[in-house]
């Protein structure tokens, strides 16, 4: 998937999968200077709870794997400081019929730029590719175990990436299971 970034990427949120029916993965923020990537910060993360998918559908729950853009972000909580424009809003607010563990899930989002319109809020419903591909593919909260799609990490984390995700910067995320990220 290196060759699918896009030249003007000077920041890439890469997520490698633990396996393609696996949940459990790690987040690594690498940052370009001149021709040189360097790690920059890693978290434990989750992804889906059945896995990977290149072909991801609504409900499936297996995050899509490929190379996307990370144009906005938002939450339920007040901004921390994000470098890309950031949504406040209650309507993010997870229901509360959820478990009490994921109620925070929301409180940050960065939006995945898979099947949405760039330059809307993070919950725009819009869905260019139809809504039977799914959306609402995002960086999120953790709450301890695999999600319905999205990929979730700590609170710091979230915290760092909306400080440091900047749109001059170009960021991309390159997601999917190791073998799925080596081919």
């Amino acid at each position: 998937l290196r060759s699918r970034i896009p030249k003007e990427a000077r920041q890439v949120v890469a997520v490698y999968g633990e396996g393609e029916d696996s949940a459990k993965a790690t987040v690594v923020l690498y940052s370009k200077a001149g021709a040189t990537w360097k790690k920059t910060r890693s978290w434990p993360a989750h992804n889906g709870k059945k896995g990977w998918t290149p072909d991801h559908r609504e409900g499936d729950k297996r995050s899509p794997v490929g190379v996307f853009t990370l144009s906005d972000a938002g939450g339920v909580v007040a901004d921390p400081g994000a470098r890309l424009p950031y949504t406040r809003t209650a309507s993010l607010q997870a229901p509360h019929y959820w478990p009490k563990t994921h109620w925070h899930d929301f409180d940050y989002v960065i939006a995945i730029d898979y099947n949405r319109v760039k330059g809307t809020p993070p919950n725009d419903p819009t869905r260019p590719q139809g809504q039977s591909k799914g959306g609402s593919i995002w960086l999120h909260m953790d709450h301890g175990s695999g999600t319905s799609g999205c990929v979730s990490l700590s609170k710091s984390g979230m915290e760092y990436l909306l400080r440091t995700l900047d749109p001059q910067r170009h960021p991309v995320v390159v997601m999917g299971d190791r073998a799925a990220l080596k081919a």
